[in-house]
C-alpha cells in the first residue's frame, strides 16, 4: 500500500484537524488518515493533488504542501 505525507500551517484547532480527517477520509482509494496540526499520513492509492485539492476546499485558511 503507498503513504504519502501531507504538511500543514496554521492548523490551531481540533475541529479543523476534525475537517481534514474527514475530507481524506472520504476520498475514494483512501484507506487510513492520521492527522494532525502540522500534518497528515495517508495510506493508500490516491493522487497526492487529490490530498491537497480535498484539504483547499474546505477553505480553512491554512497552508498545505
Amino acid at each position: 500500500m503507498a503513504y504519502q505525507s501531507l504538511s500543514f500551517q496554521g492548523v490551531e484547532s481540533a475541529d479543523q484537524v476534525n475537517r481534514i480527517t474527514t475530507a481524506l477520509m472520504m476520498l475514494d482509494g483512501v484507506e487510513s488518515v492520521e492527522v494532525g496540526r502540522h500534518g497528515a499520513e495517508v495510506e493508500g492509492r490516491v493522487r497526492r493533488e487529490a490530498l491537497i485539492k480535498a484539504v483547499q476546499a474546505l477553505k480553512l485558511g491554512i497552508e498545505v504542501s
